[in-house]
């Protein structure tokens, strides 16, 4: 198992949910659409009159759940930031290629997209006997850089 198979799990999926900390510690979740880039960042849109907006403008520390149809799944700890002008471009192509429809989002009030960098990932596959089970710990990367591949 490597961080390309991981990649080719994740990429696969549209869906993950989210969960971040409130301002008094409180945990929250939320449904999101996700697209994945081969560094295994994720790339989600939002408005800013979100509780996921507001808890990460606070704390860039966040989690996903992603996959759920049969067994496997990937379980990701990161940190999320707000690409902005030419390196928000580069993100946005990703996110579109994923989701056609964002670009009717983009004239939503107070639209805006983070992305995840991954500090931890648990790819677990229990459809397999005996289970598969791998663990990757990333380096924190300095942000903003323009690495999409």
């Amino acid at each position: 198992m490597t961080e390309g198979d991981v990649y080719q799990f994740a990429s696969q999926q549209k869906l993950g949910v989210l969960a971040t900390l409130s301002s008094v510690g409180r945990p929250q979740s939320a449904l999101v659409g996700i697209a994945v880039t081969p560094e295994l960042e994720i790339i989600f849109d939002t408005v800013k009159s979100s509780r996921k907006f507001q808890n990460l403008s606070l704390n860039s520390r966040c989690s996903f759940v992603v996959g759920w149809t049969g067994e496997t799944t990937v379980q990701y700890e990161g940190e999320a930031y707000q690409p902005a002008g030419a390196e928000l471009a580069l993100y946005q192509k990703v996110y579109f290629a994923r989701w056609p429809d964002g670009p009717s989002r983009m004239t939503w009030p107070g639209i805006t997209y983070f992305v995840v960098r991954p500090t931890w990932i648990r790819y677990s596959d229990f459809d397999r006997n005996p289970p598969l089970i791998e663990e990757f710990t990333f380096e924190p990367r300095r942000f903003p850089t323009t690495r999409i591949s």
